[in-house]
């Protein structure tokens, strides 16, 4: 056993030292066969046909598969004749709804032509043909007027609670000179929920009777208040945080998370420092960002993301990717108990970034300004490495990847007669973390299966872990994972 030992040392030093040259984070086009203009979103109908949707800021979505080969793609909706372009306006969001798969319905959040108002409104697919929209379908839900061509806000994502939530900028111009965000008798300055399964009050929506007004004293629609223009939003599957990058005015920008009924501060304060606080509350009326940085520089504008749940970069699992529409510079943040245990860069995207979105499979993509939809390349982390020793005769070997939402990671083998089957988990310093072990009493297919627990039962951290398995007394091979929780 002492002469294995040896081995599997100086197999670990040869992996770590791969490690140490691990591939950079990378942004590669995700569809170089496929033309897009002015890319504002991504998403996909979760309708399990793992379609790709962008959204284009002239008014039309195009679908195509979700194959970096594919030279195909459908024009899905043209309403170019419904929209106003130009400034920050134009086909600014899209969601489709929850139960798309059964009822065919989404929304979009446009600039109307002619006045520039906000419409929130449905529309549903073809009957016909699934890669198609019915563009005479239209329902309108929000007529929102916008006094300036810009902060327009247009995001909209359904939640987890399966309301629809509506980033609403505050109308425009600079320093909100008609001080929208804080009034809570208007929608813009805010993030609004509406219930959209149902009508009420002769609307075609109802209002979540945990709106903050719900009963009065507001706008029955408002979910959060004090937003400067909330670009992009989103929620967090896996803890349902929904985090928001709140473009600046002129110094800060700024990441929230959202919680209902909260006021973000604009425009009394810009991230955590005072802007004009003429009329403004105490200071603990007020909630802040959970991460702020100056705008100086080429840093000039946050475009917010999502938190990684992919597959392709799984050392990112659990982090918010955001980054600067001028610097270029991409970021991770990860937030735990309300404090910011990481925050760095992670790469700076070749044009500026428009937005970010993601796919069925939670892989994220960003939208840039040179027209290009990219997507990270794929790390030298994801999946297992090459057997390093041979597999003892009749001994077959399977490793399933990490599952970013289950630390358990499964090695599945199969044996030909009565043995032992030793599994030894080590971390980056060669360090033995835990050894589990499965007597086979026949012949068949078994598991390991290791909970990212060390010896004592406790949760050892995410990161680069090697195992090492041993079938009877011969040796089988060592392989690098990534434990993500």
């Amino acid at each position: 056993m002492l002469f294995i030992r040896l081995i599997i040392t100086t197999i670990m030093v040869c992996c770590i030292s791969k490690i140490s040259y691990a591939q950079p984070y990378q942004l590669v086009n995700a569809f170089p066969n496929v033309t897009f203009a002015s890319p504002l979103y991504v998403t996909h109908s979760n309708d399990g046909t793992n379609r790709i949707f962008v959204v284009e800021k002239n008014g039309t979505i195009k679908v195509l598969p979700n194959d970096s080969n594919t030279s195909t793609s459908n024009i899905f909706l043209n309403i170019t004749n419904k929209i106003l372009t130009g400034s920050e306006r134009g086909l600014l969001g899209l969601a489709f709804h929850p139960n798309y798969a059964s009822n065919g319905y989404f929304f979009v959040n446009y600039t109307r032509t002619g006045d520039g108002a906000t419409i929130v409104s449905r529309f549903k697919v073809s009957t016909t043909d699934p890669n198609k929209a019915d563009s005479l379908s239209e329902l309108i839900f929000l007529t929102i007027a916008q006094p300036y061509s810009n902060h327009n806000g247009g995001i909209v994502f359904f939640g987890l609670d399966g309301y629809l939530h509506i980033g609403m900028g505050d109308g425009g111009s600079g320093g909100d000179p008609g001080n929208r965000a804080q009034n809570v008798n208007e929608l813009l300055g805010k993030v609004l929920r509406i219930n959209v399964d149902s009508a009420s009050g002769g609307n075609n929506y109802s209002i979540p009777p945990t709106n903050p007004f719900a009963g009065g004293g507001g706008r029955a629609e408002i979910f959060t208040i004090g937003m400067r223009n909330p670009w992009r939003i989103s929620q967090d599957p896996v803890t349902g945080i929904i985090w928001c990058g709140d473009v600046g005015q002129d110094a800060w920008e700024e990441v929230d998370i959202l919680e209902v009924g909260k006021n973000y501060g604009w425009r009394c304060y810009e991230g955590n420092h005072t802007y004009n606080t003429s009329g403004c509350g105490p200071i603990t009326d007020y909630t802040f960002p959970v991460k702020e940085y100056a705008n100086a520089g080429s840093d000039i504008s946050i475009t917010g993301g999502f938190v990684y749940r992919g597959q392709r970069r799984p050392e990112l699992t659990g982090r918010y990717i955001y980054a600067d529409y001028g610097s270029r510079k991409t970021y991770k943040l990860k937030v735990e108990g309300g404090v910011v245990t990481e925050d760095s860069l992670i790469m700076t995207a070749p044009s500026s970034v428009y937005s970010f979105g993601i796919d069925q499979m939670n892989e994220l993509y960003v939208c840039c300004a040179n027209s290009i939809v990219y997507r990270f390349n794929r790390s030298d982390l994801v999946g297992v490495g090459s057997n390093v020793s041979g597999i003892p005769s009749g001994f077959s070997l399977e490793q399933n990847y990490p599952n970013p939402f289950n630390p358990a990671t499964s090695i599945k083998y199969s044996i030909p007669e009565m043995t032992k089957v030793k599994l030894i988990i080590y971390d980056i310093s060669g360090k033995e973390v835990n050894t589990l072990v499965n007597t086979v009493q026949l012949p068949g297919e078994y598991n390991i299966i290791w909970r990212g627990k060390d010896a004592r039962g406790i949760n050892v951290p995410s990161g680069v872990y090697f195992y090492t398995l041993t079938a009877g007394n011969n040796f089988s091979e060592t392989k690098r994972m990534l434990l993500v929780k």
